[in-house]
């Protein structure tokens, strides 16, 4: 046989040598093919029903799983007839029609994965996912008009938008996770759409010490501190385990407190029996009906909270959180900073964005006196994360910055009590508890 002629190299690459038959890789490719284009004209005629017959499917769900069904086994009875490809896998069609119909397509997927923490696409030849932690490039590939469909479905459950004007929006999806998503011309050429899934697996404190992210003595005076009312400050770096954190925490408080949430989009999910909990609200085309969170924070004072808890201090909302703390009602937030006592300042200067008549000199005095402990997060190396600091703040003001002693630090790998106690043990006595049954000997 010639190698030489026009077409004869790619006769060589398609047919196996002397035999005329495919070669494994090109029938795969065949048969993926096939699948994807099964796949569309089935979903295209599951859509044509379900416009035809008027269906909700917000209403009747289950509408959607009978009316795929009934379209495969058409599908494949035409195929038996020759007069479509076969389907190889006919459950993973249904799966994939499905997820298109009802859910967000090549992406609910990783979406149904709970090894996945975030998703984000690049551009649509380059779809990324974590997975404990550590981030992989996937086989995906989608176009852009996939990626526009996907964030108006995921944008049609809150009710918000992104457009031109309006180049970026922050979101929650039914299930909780986060979605984020920023347009051209901010970005360069593709839309960039990031989701931040939470682990729902882990709610309790006792849970963190079993996976390695905190000490067991660490988590009970923990405990004991939610118990007690103190206000808890938790920090780290993006994907350091903050809002995990801040929900274990809020699941150690008393069975009847009144927890008052707000975030810029939900994303605690707090079990408790009595819980209201309140997002941020974009402008509408005119510019109108905004809510912000320092407005939220407001606004939760009124609504008789037993503990207030701030998503994630990033602005001048930092003061109205201190203004809350300093009146008596106990609460806790996250923050990101690089240590624990980076965050103590940066909670110090926060609050200098409300306005020219915000001075330090308010603010460092009422950050020493209202913020009782502060716990400092870390993402591994090997993607898993734990608590690498225990703050407590004295009351006291040493060279224009809250002082601070370190109940629990790093030594020799682990979290481990200093052997330093907290200097104020009012709100502990007062809850009937004593730090140094946990403690120990610690001065």
């Amino acid at each position: 046989m010639s190698l030489s002629g026009p077409g004869s190299v790619n006769k060589w690459h398609l047919d196996c040598w002397g035999c005329g038959q495919a070669a494994p890789h090109v029938t795969r490719a065949r048969q993926s093919s096939g699948m994807t284009n099964a796949v569309g004209a089935i979903t295209d005629l599951v859509r044509a029903r379900i416009r035809h017959d008027g269906v909700d499917l917000a209403a009747d769900r289950d509408v959607a799983s009978r009316y795929v069904r009934d379209e495969v086994q058409r599908y494949s009875e035409r195929a038996l007839g020759g007069a479509e490809p076969l389907l190889a896998d006919e459950a993973a069609a249904g799966a994939e029609v499905l997820a298109a119909i009802t859910g967000y397509g090549a992406l609910q997927p990783l979406l149904d994965d709970d090894d996945v923490e975030e998703i984000w696409i690049n551009s649509p030849s380059r779809v990324f996912a974590a997975r404990n932690g550590i981030a992989e490039l996937t086989t995906l590939v989608l176009t852009e008009t996939d990626v526009r469909n996907l964030v108006e479905r995921m944008l049609q459950f809150s009710g918000r938008r992104v457009d031109l004007s309006s180049p970026f929006v922050d979101a929650s999806l039914p299930d909780g996770s986060r979605l984020h998503v920023v347009i051209p011309d901010v970005t360069q050429r593709h839309w960039a759409v990031n989701i931040r899934k939470f682990p729902r697996r882990i709610r309790e404190l006792p849970q963190l010490v079993a996976n390695g992210t905190l000490d067991r003595v660490a988590a009970e005076f923990l405990r004991m501190s939610v118990l007690s009312g103190l206000n808890i400050l938790v920090s780290g770096a993006t994907q350091a385990g903050k809002t995990t954190l801040l929900g274990a925490l809020l699941s150690a408080a008393r069975p009847g407190e009144r927890i008052v949430t707000v975030e810029e989009t939900f994303e605690l999910d707090i079990t408790a029996r009595d819980v209201v909990a309140m997002q941020c609200r974009q402008p509408s085309l005119e510019g109108t009906g905004e809510v912000t969170l320092r407005r939220l924070v407001k606004e939760a004072l009124r609504m008789r909270p037993d503990r207030l808890v701030v998503g994630e201090v990033r602005e001048a909302e930092a003061l109205d959180l201190l203004i809350a703390l300093n009146s008596g009602v106990p609460g806790m937030c996250s923050i990101h900073a690089n240590t624990a006592r980076d965050a103590l300042t940066k909670l110090c200067t926060l609050p200098l964005l409300a306005g020219r008549n915000v001075d330090a000199g308010f603010v460092v005095p009422t950050v020493a006196s209202t913020v009782d402990l502060v716990v400092h997060c870390r993402l591994r190396r090997d993607g898993s994360r734990e608590a690498v600091e225990i703050l407590a703040p004295t009351g006291r003001v040493e060279g224009g910055a809250p002082e601070s002693r370190p109940i629990f630090a790093m030594q020799e790998g682990a979290l481990r009590l200093t052997g330093l106690r907290p200097a104020r043990t009012t709100k502990f006595e007062a809850s009937g508890f004593d730090p140094a049954h946990v403690l120990g000997g610690a001065a």
